[in-house]
């Protein structure tokens, strides 16, 4: 049993690796290091604030929030679970740290009790992409006080960077998918009869990758809806692109969701973006038109959102921004 679980994480460090290497070309060795958090000059100072924290707040016995940051890989997570780990009062676990995780999957959920319990910070946030499609579950678990954010990007973007970190994953995961296997079927969980049958109706050896990584889009931010968790008030939806054009508004009513303070270290990494001019990708046209219904269902439903913290009316806020999904270009997810 040893040897295959060690053979598993030598192909899984392998993997990951490859993905780094392939991004950094794409990208920078700049972006590669702010995406994984290795600054050690930031961290250092991050640890001296949560250090000081606990210092001053050692005596209060309070028990520890839990919030789970779900969605799909490469729709800005890691920029917001980066803001939120600025905050002194919160403890952040991504998916690769394996107290938590094991192969991107959270453990059991005692173990997941467990560390929140042992805790000594206000917040314990949690990134489980893989297990996005257990958002309900995971709330009813830990009870009242847990939180949801559920981020989202426009389905180029997000298909970009999935592309040129990734490859052709999606395309390889949905393919297994399709012809039912098992192997890595727990990437795309939680699928509608609905949309299983829209995954299974594609031929994946005529499908593009850049397509793929729009149907994944589509099936696993369709969960969102699926689940109903635009009609709880424990889940807040949050747009990354929006967080880039207007990210002290964004990240102020993120904060009023979540009932915590604001703090301006949250965004201090993200600069502000205006909508860059990019053509779109050459996306299969039965996906693009399901993607871009999806897209306005998800705009509409963060709008509703925002606009309760902002004090604004809906319909006008969303009127006003454009639906392009050329906003936001470059990304760090």
């Amino acid at each position: 049993m040893s040897t295959v679980r060690e053979r598993r994480s030598k192909n899984i460090f392998i993997r990951i690796l490859e993905q780094n290497w392939r991004w950094s070309k794409a990208h920078s060795w700049r972006h590669l290091i702010e995406e994984h958090d290795l600054n050690p000059l930031i961290r250092g100072r991050r640890a001296a604030r949560k250090t000081w924290w606990r210092m001053m707040h050692r005596d209060e016995k309070a028990h520890a929030i839990p919030v789970f940051l779900v969605g799909v890989q490469r729709s800005g997570t890691n920029m917001l679970a980066h803001g939120l780990d600025e905050r002194p009062d919160f403890q952040v676990y991504n998916e690769g740290n394996t107290q938590a995780f094991v192969d991107f999957q959270l453990r059991s959920l005692p173990v997941i009790k467990s560390l929140i319990e042992r805790s000594r910070a206000r917040f314990v946030l949690f990134k489980p992409l893989c297990d996005s499609h257990r958002t309900p579950e995971l709330l009813e678990y830990f009870g009242p006080s847990a939180r949801a954010i559920w981020a989202y990007r426009n389905v180029d973007g997000r298909v970009r960077s999935a592309v040129a970190k990734f490859g052709d994953s999606n395309l390889r995961v949905l393919r297994a998918y399709a012809s039912g296997s098992k192997r890595t079927a727990w990437q795309v969980q939680g699928l509608s009869p609905e949309n299983a049958d829209f995954v299974r109706s594609f031929d994946f050896d005529r499908l593009s990758a850049e397509s793929a990584a729009a149907l994944f889009w589509y099936v696993r931010n369709s969960l969102y809806f699926e689940m109903a968790l635009d009609r709880r008030r424990d889940t807040v939806l949050v747009d990354y692109d929006l967080l880039l054009a207007e990210p002290v508004r964004t990240a102020r009513a993120l904060c009023d969701a979540l009932d915590l303070g604001y703090r301006r270290e949250m965004i201090a990494e993200i600069d502000p973006r205006r909508p860059t001019q990019r053509p779109p990708l050459a996306i299969d046209p039965r996906i693009r038109e399901r993607c871009s219904a999806l897209k306005e269902r998800l705009d509409a439903a963060c709008f509703a959102q925002m606009s309760r913290a902002w004090n604004e009316p809906a319909g006008r806020r969303a009127a006003s921004r454009s639906d392009s999904p050329l906003v936001g270009a470059s990304a760090r997810t």
